[in-house]
């Protein structure tokens, strides 16, 4: 191991986290408005289970 100044994992984690939201701001800017992942509900997937599970026609 060389002597460079030691990090924390703590601060590296959080150093990581910092770099992956300015590269996604980056990106989010890059490609326009709305072009972010919209949310999808899943309320759909719910019903379907519980369909199955209910073994109805």
């Amino acid at each position: 191991m060389s002597d460079q100044k030691k990090v924390s994992l703590q601060d590296l984690v959080k150093q990581q986290l910092a770099n992956k939201k300015k590269q996604s701001k980056d990106n989010a800017a890059s490609q326009g408005p709305g072009h972010e992942k919209k949310m999808k509900s899943q309320q759909a997937k719910k019903v379907a289970n519980t369909r199955r599970k209910a073994g109805g026609s």
